[in-house]
């Protein structure tokens, strides 16, 4: 067993939020009379945290982007999101699974995710896997964010375990660099948010097509 802490990114790793946080940025610039934009488009936007996701949505459907408006905006998307994170939101395919092993086999699991902390939580309590994280570092945990190192590290501390035997699993470049600010290693998987062009040229340490796969890591 090489890597004893596994920390894990939520959206686009763990869970597959697309539609919801899709359906929420819409919503929230119907409110603000703004055109809404495509699923492909807003999906491109999510990794930086709830406020870039916004900010980049208002700008792309030509609203006003000053710290007043998009306030005003966040406050409209996370009033919905809230109330409709788990409509559509699920575990990717052998999630479930893979985190029951990795549990079995005495690893600690920890997510750093740019999401607020509580909203991270609920949905992996409401996707009924949330006891198997001892740690969850959100966006709003700690005053820097992903690729910033300080919430790797910080689960790093937690955990007692070393860094040479701690891997971070995500879906994009920011996953990368934070890994490599926190010298730590990283695995990307296929199939969330990240493109596989920009994946791959990030040269992560390893790289999965299927959840499984992290068991032999």
């Amino acid at each position: 067993m090489r890597f004893r802490h596994l920390i894990f990114d939520l959206d686009g790793t763990l869970v597959d939020s697309a539609q919801d946080l899709v359906a929420s940025a819409n919503h929230t610039l119907r409110r603000l009379g703004l055109q809404t934009l495509t699923s492909a488009t807003l999906v491109g936007f999510v990794g930086d945290g709830a406020r870039r996701l916004i900010e980049r949505a208002v700008a792309a459907a030509g609203g006003a982007t000053d710290q007043a408006s998009i306030d005003r905006a966040l406050g409209e998307f996370l009033d919905h999101y809230c109330e409709h994170l788990l409509d559509a939101t699920a575990l990717y395919p052998g999630i479930a699974d893979t985190v029951a092993a990795l549990v079995a086999t005495g690893r600690t699991l920890s997510v750093a995710t740019n999401k607020p902390e509580g909203l991270a939580r609920q949905i992996l309590d409401g996707l009924g896997v949330g006891e198997a994280f001892r740690d969850v570092i959100g966006g709003d945990s700690l005053p820097t964010r992903k690729p910033d190192p300080a919430g790797v590290l910080e689960l790093v501390r937690r955990s007692g375990i070393a860094v040479d035997r701690t891997l971070l699993v995500g879906d994009s470049p920011v996953d990368i660099a934070t890994a490599r600010a926190a010298g730590i290693a990283v695995c990307t998987v296929s199939w969330g948010f990240g493109a596989s062009d920009a994946l791959r040229d990030a040269e992560p340490d390893f790289a999965v097509v299927r959840a499984q796969e992290i068991l032999a890591l």
